[in-house]
Protein backbone atom coordinates (compact mmCIF):
# COMPACT_ATOMS: atom_id res chain seq x y z
CA UNK A 1 0.00 0.00 0.00
CA UNK A 2 1.49 3.27 -0.93
CA UNK A 3 2.05 5.70 1.66
CA UNK A 4 1.36 9.23 1.87
CA UNK A 5 2.86 11.61 4.88
CA UNK A 6 1.02 15.07 5.01
CA UNK A 7 2.51 17.62 6.84
CA UNK A 8 0.42 20.74 8.90
CA UNK A 9 2.15 23.40 10.48
CA UNK A 10 -1.26 24.53 13.22
CA UNK A 11 -3.70 22.80 15.38
CA UNK A 12 -6.71 23.20 13.20
CA UNK A 13 -5.03 21.81 10.34
CA UNK A 14 -4.65 19.20 11.73
CA UNK A 15 -7.92 17.81 12.94
CA UNK A 16 -9.49 18.92 9.90
CA UNK A 17 -7.16 16.43 7.69
CA UNK A 18 -7.70 14.11 10.69
CA UNK A 19 -11.31 13.79 10.41
CA UNK A 20 -11.38 12.27 7.15
CA UNK A 21 -8.75 9.77 8.02
CA UNK A 22 -10.38 6.11 8.63
CA UNK A 23 -9.05 4.02 11.40
CA UNK A 24 -6.77 6.26 12.90
CA UNK A 25 -4.07 5.52 15.53
CA UNK A 26 -1.81 8.40 17.18
CA UNK A 27 1.30 8.15 18.21
CA UNK A 28 4.30 10.63 19.57
CA UNK A 29 7.98 10.29 18.55
CA UNK A 30 10.08 12.90 20.00
CA UNK A 31 7.65 15.44 21.01
CA UNK A 32 5.68 15.51 17.58
CA UNK A 33 2.26 14.31 17.08
CA UNK A 34 1.24 11.84 14.22
CA UNK A 35 -1.68 9.88 13.19
CA UNK A 36 -1.84 6.97 11.00
CA UNK A 37 -4.70 6.28 8.62
CA UNK A 38 -6.48 5.31 6.00
CA UNK A 39 -7.93 7.42 2.95
CA UNK A 40 -8.31 6.70 -0.33
CA UNK A 41 -6.98 3.50 -0.42
CA UNK A 42 -3.82 4.94 0.99
CA UNK A 43 -1.86 4.64 3.92
CA UNK A 44 -1.89 8.29 5.29
CA UNK A 45 0.48 10.27 7.82
CA UNK A 46 -0.39 13.24 9.18
CA UNK A 47 1.60 15.37 11.20
CA UNK A 48 1.61 18.81 12.88
CA UNK A 49 5.20 19.72 13.02
CA UNK A 50 4.55 23.05 14.24
CA UNK A 51 5.35 26.36 12.33
CA UNK A 52 8.30 27.38 10.84
CA UNK A 53 11.72 25.94 9.11
CA UNK A 54 13.35 24.17 11.97
CA UNK A 55 10.18 22.64 13.84
CA UNK A 56 8.91 21.53 10.14
CA UNK A 57 12.48 20.57 9.04
CA UNK A 58 12.63 18.55 12.31
CA UNK A 59 9.52 16.72 11.82
CA UNK A 60 9.87 15.31 8.28
CA UNK A 61 13.16 13.88 9.15
CA UNK A 62 11.19 12.23 11.94
CA UNK A 63 8.42 10.93 9.52
CA UNK A 64 10.77 9.97 6.85
CA UNK A 65 12.73 7.20 9.77
CA UNK A 66 9.87 6.48 11.26
CA UNK A 67 7.21 5.87 8.85
CA UNK A 68 8.92 5.27 5.17
CA UNK A 69 6.49 7.18 3.35
CA UNK A 70 6.59 7.13 -0.53
CA UNK A 71 5.79 10.92 -0.91
CA UNK A 72 5.40 13.33 1.06
CA UNK A 73 2.66 16.81 0.35
CA UNK A 74 3.23 19.61 3.03
CA UNK A 75 -0.79 21.07 2.90
CA UNK A 76 -1.61 24.86 4.43
CA UNK A 77 -1.77 28.39 3.70
CA UNK A 78 0.07 30.98 2.76
CA UNK A 79 0.11 34.74 1.71
CA UNK A 80 -0.50 35.56 -1.80
CA UNK A 81 2.20 37.85 -3.02
CA UNK A 82 1.16 38.05 -6.91
CA UNK A 83 -1.90 40.09 -8.60
CA UNK A 84 -3.04 36.98 -9.73
CA UNK A 85 -3.38 35.02 -6.37
CA UNK A 86 -6.65 35.90 -4.49
CA UNK A 87 -7.65 34.60 -1.01
CA UNK A 88 -8.86 31.11 -1.74
CA UNK A 89 -6.77 30.15 -4.44
CA UNK A 90 -4.40 27.43 -4.75
CA UNK A 91 -0.89 27.85 -5.07
CA UNK A 92 1.00 24.37 -5.78
CA UNK A 93 5.07 24.36 -5.14
CA UNK A 94 6.40 23.58 -8.72
CA UNK A 95 9.39 25.46 -7.36
CA UNK A 96 10.02 26.35 -4.16
CA UNK A 97 12.71 29.14 -2.46
CA UNK A 98 13.89 30.06 0.82
CA UNK A 99 13.35 33.85 1.07
CA UNK A 100 15.75 34.73 4.03
CA UNK A 101 18.88 33.03 2.96
CA UNK A 102 21.76 34.78 1.84
CA UNK A 103 25.30 32.59 2.46
CA UNK A 104 27.54 35.24 0.41
CA UNK A 105 29.60 35.38 -2.67
CA UNK A 106 28.71 32.45 -4.66
CA UNK A 107 25.40 31.80 -4.13
CA UNK A 108 22.22 32.71 -5.03
CA UNK A 109 20.32 34.65 -2.97
CA UNK A 110 17.89 31.86 -1.10
CA UNK A 111 20.22 29.74 -1.55
CA UNK A 112 21.50 27.23 1.28
CA UNK A 113 25.40 26.41 -0.09
CA UNK A 114 26.22 23.36 -1.27
CA UNK A 115 22.02 23.08 -2.24
CA UNK A 116 19.94 23.78 -5.06
CA UNK A 117 18.83 27.78 -5.43
CA UNK A 118 15.26 26.59 -5.85
CA UNK A 119 13.66 22.89 -5.16
CA UNK A 120 11.10 21.71 -7.48
CA UNK A 121 7.58 19.83 -6.83
CA UNK A 122 7.57 16.11 -7.87
CA UNK A 123 6.37 16.23 -11.54
CA UNK A 124 4.49 12.75 -10.93
CA UNK A 125 2.51 14.78 -8.02
CA UNK A 126 1.98 17.56 -10.07
CA UNK A 127 0.37 15.59 -12.96
CA UNK A 128 -2.17 14.06 -10.80
CA UNK A 129 -3.16 17.59 -9.70
CA UNK A 130 -3.44 18.85 -12.70
CA UNK A 131 -5.74 15.91 -13.43
CA UNK A 132 -8.28 17.13 -10.82
CA UNK A 133 -11.60 18.73 -11.69
CA UNK A 134 -12.85 21.50 -8.98
CA UNK A 135 -14.12 25.22 -8.73
CA UNK A 136 -10.98 26.49 -6.98
CA UNK A 137 -8.40 28.92 -9.14
CA UNK A 138 -5.29 26.33 -8.90
CA UNK A 139 -1.70 28.14 -9.84
CA UNK A 140 1.75 25.56 -10.25
CA UNK A 141 4.36 28.13 -9.81
CA UNK A 142 7.26 29.88 -6.88
CA UNK A 143 6.08 29.88 -3.28
CA UNK A 144 8.81 31.89 -0.91
CA UNK A 145 9.73 30.43 2.31
CA UNK A 146 10.84 32.07 5.52
CA UNK A 147 10.95 32.90 9.57
CA UNK A 148 8.42 35.52 9.09
CA UNK A 149 5.11 36.03 8.86
CA UNK A 150 4.77 38.85 6.23
CA UNK A 151 2.18 41.37 6.95
CA UNK A 152 4.50 44.96 5.52
CA UNK A 153 4.62 46.35 2.44
CA UNK A 154 7.69 47.22 2.37
CA UNK A 155 8.96 43.72 3.15
CA UNK A 156 6.34 42.05 0.81
CA UNK A 157 7.87 44.27 -1.81
CA UNK A 158 11.62 43.36 -0.82
CA UNK A 159 10.66 39.72 -1.56
CA UNK A 160 9.02 40.23 -5.07
CA UNK A 161 11.89 42.68 -5.64
CA UNK A 162 14.52 39.16 -4.92
CA UNK A 163 11.59 37.01 -6.61
CA UNK A 164 9.60 38.63 -9.37
CA UNK A 165 7.82 35.16 -10.29
CA UNK A 166 6.72 34.80 -6.60
CA UNK A 167 3.00 33.59 -5.88
CA UNK A 168 3.00 33.09 -2.40
CA UNK A 169 4.74 33.15 0.94
CA UNK A 170 4.62 30.83 3.48
CA UNK A 171 6.86 29.36 6.44
CA UNK A 172 7.41 26.11 5.96
CA UNK A 173 7.39 24.82 2.37
CA UNK A 174 11.20 25.08 1.70
CA UNK A 175 12.77 23.59 4.80
CA UNK A 176 10.13 20.63 3.84
CA UNK A 177 11.72 20.74 0.33
CA UNK A 178 15.35 20.56 1.41
CA UNK A 179 14.99 18.03 3.64
CA UNK A 180 12.72 15.76 1.11
CA UNK A 181 16.01 16.53 -0.88
CA UNK A 182 18.46 15.35 1.21
CA UNK A 183 16.44 12.06 1.74
CA UNK A 184 15.54 11.65 -1.90
CA UNK A 185 11.75 11.36 -1.22
CA UNK A 186 9.14 13.09 -3.64
CA UNK A 187 7.28 16.23 -2.34
CA UNK A 188 5.36 18.62 -2.84
CA UNK A 189 3.83 22.13 -1.64
CA UNK A 190 -0.04 22.43 -1.61
CA UNK A 191 -0.95 25.71 0.05
CA UNK A 192 -4.10 27.69 0.37
CA UNK A 193 -4.37 31.64 -0.33
CA UNK A 194 -5.30 32.85 3.30
CA UNK A 195 -4.50 36.64 2.56
CA UNK A 196 -2.64 38.78 0.56
CA UNK A 197 -0.21 41.05 2.49
CA UNK A 198 0.12 44.71 2.30
CA UNK A 199 -3.51 45.43 2.08
CA UNK A 200 -5.93 47.52 3.88
CA UNK A 201 -7.90 44.50 5.54
CA UNK A 202 -5.22 42.33 5.51
CA UNK A 203 -5.96 40.94 9.13
CA UNK A 204 -9.68 40.83 8.34
CA UNK A 205 -8.96 38.56 5.51
CA UNK A 206 -7.32 36.19 7.47
CA UNK A 207 -9.59 35.95 10.03
CA UNK A 208 -12.64 35.09 7.49
CA UNK A 209 -10.86 32.70 5.52
CA UNK A 210 -11.06 30.06 8.14
CA UNK A 211 -14.90 29.84 7.33
CA UNK A 212 -14.59 28.43 4.21
CA UNK A 213 -10.93 27.41 3.73
CA UNK A 214 -10.91 24.25 5.18
CA UNK A 215 -13.49 22.52 3.05
CA UNK A 216 -11.66 24.26 -0.14
CA UNK A 217 -8.24 22.76 1.27
CA UNK A 218 -9.47 19.15 2.16
CA UNK A 219 -11.21 19.10 -1.11
CA UNK A 220 -8.05 20.08 -3.34
CA UNK A 221 -5.93 17.20 -0.98
CA UNK A 222 -8.60 14.61 -1.33
CA UNK A 223 -9.10 14.18 -4.72
CA UNK A 224 -4.56 15.24 -5.41
CA UNK A 225 -4.62 11.67 -2.83
CA UNK A 226 -6.96 9.75 -5.37
CA UNK A 227 -4.79 10.69 -8.28
CA UNK A 228 -1.71 9.12 -6.31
Amino acid sequence: MTTIGIIVAMTSEFEFVSDILKNRQESNINGFRFISGELEDKRIVLLKSGIGKVCSALGTVEMIKNFAPNYIINSGIAGGIDVKTQVMDIVVGKEIVYHDVWCGEGNEYGQVQEFPARYYGDKHLIQCISNIDCNLNIYNGLICSGDKFITDKTELAAIKDKFPDGLAVDMESASIAQTCYAYNIPYLSLRIISDTPGVENHWQQYENFWNQAPQNSLQVLRELIKQI
